[in-house]
């Protein structure tokens, strides 16, 4: 099973992603993780990227994107994975496709969650950078990028989009509901 999970900020993709790589034995590949260990081994991408990242700004497509691919072309045969934080819009979408093929993603789990929600989960958990002007900015960016890149799933038939409101447990059953029988052979 090839995974990609999308969803707002505070929607609970870090913890989902956990539990679907467990269930499923998925390699779990998150750009962020995969950037900041390009950061810290300070490979050519790294040292790129790190200018971005420290002035909080996104890390260009191409350089994300090549480090996708590159890190999806060295995933062994009949190895699942889930893909986390990447593709952020539909450019990308289209150039992980270009670079590793149609077939590379058998599903994309889209958890959906109110704004007023993401707001309330996000001041809670008490990071200083959680204000909540910076929140609803994260909010708005999210929606206008991902907005396109929903549609370009639905369009493919492999979004699956499930109610991230509720418990872990509650919206982890929603996901296994969702994705059942992605990645078989004649699946849906």
């Amino acid at each position: 099973m090839r995974l990609i999970l999308l969803g707002p900020p505070g929607a609970g993709k870090g913890t989902q992603a956990e539990r679907l790589v467990s269930a499923h034995e998925l390699l779990h590949l998150s750009t962020g993780d995969m950037l900041r260990a390009a950061v810290a081994a300070e490979s050519e991408l790294g040292v790129k990227a790190k200018g971005f990242m420290d002035a909080g700004e996104l890390v260009p497509a191409e350089l994300v994107c090549a480090l996708v691919a590159e890190r999806l072309r060295a995933v062994e045969d009949g190895q699942g994975y889930l893909l986390d934080g990447f593709p952020r819009n539909e450019a990308q979408a289209v150039a992980l496709h270009a670079d590793v093929g149609d077939d590379a993603i058998d599903c994309v789990v889209h958890m959906k969650l109110d704004d007023e929600e993401i707001v309330q989960r996000l001041l809670k958990r008490g990071r200083k950078d959680d204000t909540e002007e910076v929140i609803r900015n994260r909010i708005k960016v999210y929606g206008e990028e991902t907005s396109p890149l929903i549609a370009f799933y639905e369009q493919r038939g492999l979004l699956r989009t499930v109610d991230a409101l509720g418990t872990i447990d509650d919206v982890a059953g929603r996901i296994a509901e969702a994705i059942a029988g992605c990645g078989q052979v004649g699946a849906s």
